[in-house]
């Protein structure tokens, strides 16, 4: 889960500058909370503390990640067009099946006179 409900996500950017505001600037965290409107108090603590322990790779995305969410789930391509070939099949039975019960309905293919075998 990414937080709970109404939590604030905030962008690269405002985490950089945070960063940057507190070692550069040398203000302090209250300051900067001020400054750059954050909601939680923590916040620019939890910040510095990863940037000291990543440098400046702690605020980069991650491999994979696009955002806020849940990355889409990736199949390599035999598998892709395995389940492609087989929907395809599955398809054209389903069809098969549905002009059968349609040429049934309308008695198509059934003789409607029966002939007498005189000899």
């Amino acid at each position: 889960m990414s937080g709970k409900r109404g939590m604030k996500h905030y962008s690269r950017e405002v985490k950089r500058e945070a960063v940057r505001l507190y070692l550069e600037e040398g203000k302090s965290q209250a300051e900067i909370i001020e400054e750059l409107e954050i909601k939680n108090v923590r916040r620019v603590k939890q910040w510095l503390h990863k940037y000291r322990q990543e440098g400046e790779k702690a605020f980069e995305p991650k491999p994979g990640e696009r955002g806020i969410g849940r990355p889409p789930k990736r199949e390599n391509t035999e598998a892709y067009i395995a389940r492609l070939e087989m929907e395809n099949d599955l398809l054209k039975k389903f069809r098969a099946e549905l002009r059968k019960l349609a040429f049934a309905k309308r008695n198509i293919g059934l003789s409607t006179t029966r002939r007498k075998h005189t000899q």
